[in-house]
């Protein structure tokens, strides 16, 4: 059963100016140091700082619950490539969370949908 969906977009140059004016203490209130080094490995590190951004606004839409934070919801890749959520929170843990995230040169997207 669907218990709720969420959706987020976000312009790439919002994040790389974040980024570009607070730096670590930015990349650290939003990202858990996992985040941080997957998005860092890649050239364009905004583009994928961004994805993850709104995979977290995504899945913070679709949980409704105020008490979660930032570095309550963890975005990893799996071996094949495949990004996938954790709740880093006590009774979220038996939720399914299907993401999905998307760029492009100027906009990262995410969905998430949560299920039980």
């Amino acid at each position: 059963m669907i218990l709720g969906t969420g959706i987020d977009i976000i312009e790439i140059d919002r994040i790389r100016k974040s980024i570009d004016k607070w730096g670590d203490n930015f990349l650290n209130h939003v990202f858990l140091q996992e985040e941080i080094a997957y998005a860092r490995k890649h050239k364009n590190a905004a583009q994928h700082f961004a994805a993850r951004f709104a995979a977290k606004e995504a899945v913070y839409k679709a949980l409704n619950d105020k008490s979660i934070s930032w570095k309550d919801i963890k975005i990893i890749n799996d071996a094949d490539g495949k990004p996938h959520c954790i709740i880093m929170k006590e009774n979220h843990d038996h939720h399914k969370i299907l993401i999905s995230l998307s760029h492009s040169e100027n906009y990262a997207i995410a969905n998430a949908i949560i299920s039980n």
